[in-house]
């Protein structure tokens, strides 16, 4: 999503103040770093895998990637803070 979208979602979800960070990635130089670059032509411009991500002091400590045999809820904050 664009930095609009997420400002717009980050509000939505008041996070303002909080730990959590919302970040665009309207390059996808983070998709394709990551290697999550969904492969869907039909959808125009790359996109990124569903996933979720915790990063502590620019370390990644948990990547959960949906597809395949991973459910799309093992990307849900639920999942995750049960994780860490």
């Amino acid at each position: 999503n664009d930095g609009a979208v997420m400002e717009a979602w980050a509000k939505d979800q008041g996070v303002e103040g909080s730990m959590i960070t919302f970040l665009a990635d309207t390059r996808s130089e983070l998709t394709e770093a990551l290697d999550l670059v969904l492969n869907a032509p039909v959808l125009g411009n790359p996109r990124c895998q569903r996933f979720a991500i915790v990063v502590e002091d620019g370390v990644i400590k948990k990547l959960n990637v949906a597809g395949g045999d991973i459910p799309d809820e093992a990307t849900f904050v639920e999942a995750i803070l049960e994780e860490l």
